[in-house]
């Protein structure tokens, strides 16, 4: 890397190398500590790595965001910097006294990434003071801490949960940096979704602005695979294996009745990636609903027809919907949206109650005869152990953030990029969130698989839906979740997510 230049605005580090490479750094505690003396990383004398070839990484390791290039532009493109530990270090055993906290929804993996921080500091660094923050970000000024070592935290990678407890909100930044300066803590871990990766960042800022040497490491956590860059997030595995179980519940119900239907409720308000890959680990499934691809009930093509002709074909139908999928039929039905909860998150409509009970409607206006079996597994799955390639992700995470924190780097969050962990600035996993990209291969597989309707008419026929109720209510006003572009309702799903957004984020045509 030959030169460098930084964006004040957005503070984001920016180092131009070879071949239209780019490095997207991190920032490091030197940048307003230009002076502090470094030390030599003690796992160079550590028993555990005598046999590693290499003991660090090297500081111009980076890892590419886009793998995928032609022959014409190898080397373009955003990198960041390769995690691992470092030859020197910027902070003395003795002196770290390093705090973890737990914030948002419960996940599987939780505890064992607390365990292996604490572990991870404790036998490579030979850090003795650890710190549990309790009850998420409120607990930095509101809660006690617990001290942690690896015999507090010997089992607890066996369980569900958090041990540290957690909650939604309370990020008084003021507040938070103040406890931390206040009780000499100089390392913070901190473990959330995309939410609490924003407060890192913020607690990093502040930290800055008061001149003090605090290294913030972040670690992405969201079951529901949602946050963007990284390969995936911990606990997903799990998720996809425990969601099976309730997947060949449903198909076992619904093959032994006549008429048969069993309907399973998974996790993703905003991206339907839990359900997908459910779908297709399954192969029981005849019908994956996600919040990418809006789909409607009545007419050719909808959900009414398909069911019909299944139950037909089979005698029975496993039908998986994710939670945050249907948000804009149901706001037209009920005509209201939901509100916000602590994390700034949309309160979501139960698309599981509805469905069933609009399938039920459908049959008895038919004089049909379905029994539907409804499943909604979602806080079982949250809170089940991590399984064991989540066990070992999860290590590769906290370690990751342990060698990033003794190396001074700081305002960061970790995880695997094209297989290689990396640093990455959290604006990269907080500006945008990851969703199913429904141009992609993996889609088209789930729709070959299941052949359910594509809902390509969707559009076609909600404004059709529209002008009727229009017609029979002209001074009705629209529901508040349609929106008006050029004097025509188009619709806008109740997350906010645009029809058919890919993961490149270029809305697709699904009329």
């Amino acid at each position: 890397m030959d030169s460098a230049s930084s964006n004040p605005s957005s503070d984001v580090k920016l180092v131009n190398g070879a071949n239209g490479a780019v490095l997207e750094d991190v920032p490091h505690v030197t940048d307003w500590l230009p002076d502090l003396p470094t030390y030599a990383n003690p796992l160079k004398h550590n028993p555990a790595y005598v046999a590693v070839k290499q003991y660090f990484v090297d500081e111009d390791a980076m890892v590419a965001k886009d793998i995928v290039v032609t022959l014409k532009t190898p080397g373009e493109g955003i990198h960041f910097r390769r995690a691992g530990p470092r030859e020197q270090i910027y902070f003395k055993a003795d002196e770290v006294r390093a705090c973890i906290v737990t914030c948002g929804g419960l996940c599987p993996g939780l505890n064992t990434v607390i365990r292996e921080i604490v572990c991870g500091l404790w036998t490579q660094y030979g850090v003795r003071d650890i710190l549990g923050i309790e009850a998420g970000y409120k607990g930095f000024y509101s809660r006690n801490t617990r001290p942690l070592n690896p015999k507090v935290v010997n089992d607890i990678h066996k369980r569900g949960g958090t041990i540290l407890g957690t909650s939604r909100g309370g990020s008084d930044i003021n507040k938070i940096v103040s406890s931390i300066v206040d009780r000499g803590i100089n390392q913070v871990y901190i473990i959330g979704g995309d939410g609490t990766q924003k407060g890192v960042n913020a607690i990093y800022e502040e930290i800055r602005k008061r001149g003090v040497k605090v290294a913030v490491a972040g670690i992405p956590k969201t079951i529901d695979n949602d946050i963007a860059v990284i390969d995936k997030s911990f606990g997903f595995d799990s998720a996809v294996e425990e969601a099976q179980r309730a997947i060949d519940a449903a198909h076992t119900e619904a093959e032994s009745a006549e008429n048969g239907v069993g309907l399973v409720k998974l996790m993703g308000r905003y991206t339907g990636y839990i359900a997908m890959y459910a779908t297709l680990a399954s192969r029981d499934v005849d019908c994956c609903l996600i919040p990418e691809v809006p789909f409607y009930l009545e007419g050719k093509g909808g959900l009414y027809s398909f069911v019909e002709k299944r139950l037909r074909e089979n005698g029975h139908l496993v039908l998986v919907v994710a939670e945050g999928a249907g948000q804009e039929l149901m706001a037209q039905s009920f005509k209201e949206t939901g509100g916000l909860d602590a994390s700034g998150n949309k309160l979501l409509m139960d698309v599981g109650q509805w469905l069933c009970s609009k399938l039920k409607d459908h049959f008895t206006e038919k004089k049909e005869i379905i029994n539907l079996k409804y499943i909604d597994p979602t806080y079982m799955i949250r809170a089940i152990r991590s399984n064991a390639s989540d066990n070992v992700y999860c290590t590769l995470l906290a370690h990751s953030a342990i060698h990033g924190a003794m190396a001074g780097y700081t305002g960061f969050t970790v995880g695997p990029v094209n297989n290689r962990h990396a640093y990455i600035p959290i604006h990269r996993v907080t500006e945008k969130q990851r969703h199913v990209n429904i141009t992609d291969r993996m889609w088209a597989r789930l729709l070959s698989s299941t052949n359910q309707p594509d809902f390509l008419k969707y559009d076609k026929v909600m404004d059709a839906k529209r002008k009727k109720e229009a017609a029979s209510t002209p001074a009705e006003s629209p529901p508040a979740s349609i929106g008006t572009v050029g004097g025509e309702h188009t619709a806008t799903p109740e997350n906010g997510i645009p029809r058919g957004v890919g993961l490149s984020g270029v809305t697709e045509n699904l009329g």
